[in-house]
Order: C-alpha cells, then structure tokens, then sequence
C-alpha cells in the first residue's frame, strides 16, 4: 500500500506506524505537503478551525478514511459533501474522555465552591469565608451519554452525588441505569441541581439548551457545556443568568472564541474556560494510540474503530 497518510503529528515521534503507506506531516500550514489526490487518509488537524480543516477535502479524489482527532465532528461536516462516495469518518472516541471528565469536575466544584471569588479575593487580600454548595448530594443530569457522558458518571461516583439522570438521543439501559431519552428532558430538567451538556453537536442539539431548556431548570441550578458552544443559546442563557436565577460553567461558548467585549464574560454567576476540555497532556499519547491502532486495521483491511458515518451512505 503506498497512497498517502496525511497526519498532524510528525510521524518520526508516532512509534508503531505500520509499513506500507507514504506518511506526510500537515497540521494546517499554508502549502499542503503533497498532492492531495494522492492522500487516502487523511487525519484532521486538531483544534484549528473549520474551513482550515476541510480545505483539501475538495481535492481528496481518492481518499478512503478521514479520522478526526476531536469526539465531535461538526468542524468537518461541512467539507463531506467534497468527498466521493464511501469515504469512512471516524471520531476520536476514547481520546478526550479522561481529560474532558476531569475538567467537567473541576468546573462543576469551582463553581459550586466559589473557587473564582477565592481567587479575586486572593488578589484584593480579602479572606473571604462563608458557606458554599457541595457537590455531595445533589442531583444531576447529563445531557448527552456517550463515551464522555460516561466518563463524568465515573467521577462523580466519589463525590456523593445523590443521583445521576441520564439523556442521550435514544433510550437504553446500562449497567448503571436507564437512559433517557430526549423527550422526557423537559421532566427531568426541574429535579437537576447540575445539569451537564456533553452532546454532540448536530441539528437535534444545536440551540437544546435555549430558553424554555433554561426556564424548566430549578432556582440556583448550575448549567455546565463541555459539548459544543451552539448547544446553548446564549441570549437565552445571558437573560437567565442576569436574573440570577441559574449559574454557569462553560468549557465552550457560541460564539468562539468570546471577544473581549462580549457580555457573557461579566454576566453574573458564569465561569468560562476557553475550550480545554481536550487538550491535556493526556491527549498526545491516547490520540497516538488511536492512530496507530487505526492504521494498523487500515493496512491489514481490518475494520476500523469508531466509523461515524459513510458519505453516500449514511451522511446523517
């Protein structure tokens, strides 16, 4: 097999690449670093933008697998319809769940314990004390339970929480539970203290989280959006949040990045991260493993791992 691999990891620090395939370096620089008509798979530069991403996916006649390095793969969407016919798109499933679960806690209990009024008093010299939420004993709700939902369920085990209710797109049962589906959200939305988005973003989510989302959450409820910042309206949720009603974590924002005059950065009871949930020092060599992994079925012709759809197929 000599086609083309275009990765954004220089592949002299990828240990176990298989043989075969002509292995190029492009993490989205201005010159491509062949043809791409040569390249039958085609790894997406991580966290750059969208119509960087999708750039040579027009020229990509002959391309076979386009593998996402990200859980989500509303960045590359856009570019399918360049594609031909029964090109693989694969997620990055299995490589953000232990970082994204470890920032969805960190931002639930900063929120909760005033963590960032700690820090502005730190600055003022201010010993600022009093009561704060726990975490222990309250009820939350996560909103989309896939791979990372299930990864925040895993962390939150230890902190006591008093139940954990469960949404994906479609009902099930787990080892842990049922799983709700979608429709019964506006039932479960009064009884959550913490209400957790880590959906994909597609048409059935964007703007889930708008105004009558936000109405049917209970006073001093905490919304925390690890997923994607259009799952949220932000209007709707910056006239929550001016009321005081509600409080907010945000990992992501729509839109994204916030400018510096944004009003979502002064609104009341808000903490914002600027869409770290991913990058960690964890991701490097989980998403090594992943590529290896996956080229290695690749050049055995062994089915590949984490298939999202196949364009001409079933393009969602």
């Amino acid at each position: 097999m000599t086609a083309d691999v275009w990765l954004p990891i220089p592949p002299d620090e990828i240990d176990g690449l298989p043989e075969g395939p002509d292995y190029r370096f492009w993490n989205g620089g201005e010159d491509f670093p062949a043809d791409p008509a040569d390249c039958a798979f085609y790894v997406v530069p991580y966290m750059k933008p969208s119509p960087l991403c999708v750039r040579p996916l027009g020229r990509m006649r002959n391309v076979r697998v386009v593998q996402t390095l990200s859980a989500g793969i509303d960045h590359v969407e856009p570019g399918l319809g360049r594609l031909p016919a029964g090109v693989r798109l694969c997620n990055a499933r299995g490589v953000h769940e232990a970082s994204t679960g470890e920032l969805t806690l960190a931002l639930i209990l900063a929120s909760l314990r005033g963590i960032p009024d700690f820090v502005r008093a730190q600055d003022r010299g201010e010993w600022l004390g009093g009561f704060r939420p726990a975490l222990a004993d309250k009820n939350v709700l996560i909103v989309g339970y896939g791979s990372i939902g299930e990864a925040i369920e895993d962390r939150l085990v230890p902190f006591e929480v008093a139940r954990v209710a469960r949404v994906a797109r479609s009902e099930r049962t787990t080892a842990r539970g049922p799983v709700h589906p979608l429709t019964e959200l506006p039932a479960l939305l009064p009884k959550a203290d913490v209400v957790i988005l880590s959906t994909p973003l597609n048409e059935s989510t964007r703007g889930l989280a708008g105004a009558d989302f936000l109405s049917r959450m209970k006073d001093g409820a905490l919304l925390v959006n690890v997923a994607r910042g259009p799952v949220v309206d932000t209007k709707a949720l910056l006239a929550e949040l001016e009321t005081g009603r509600i409080t907010a974590a945000l990992d992501v924002t729509d839109p994204e990045p916030l400018a510096r005059e944004h009003p979502l950065w002064r609104a009341p009871g808000v903490l914002i991260s600027p869409h770290v949930g991913g990058p960690t020092s964890a991701f490097l060599p989980r998403a090594k493993r992943l590529l290896v992994d996956q080229l290695n079925r690749y050049v055995n012709r062994e089915p590949l791992r984490n298939v999202i759809l196949t364009t001409g197929a079933s393009t969602g």
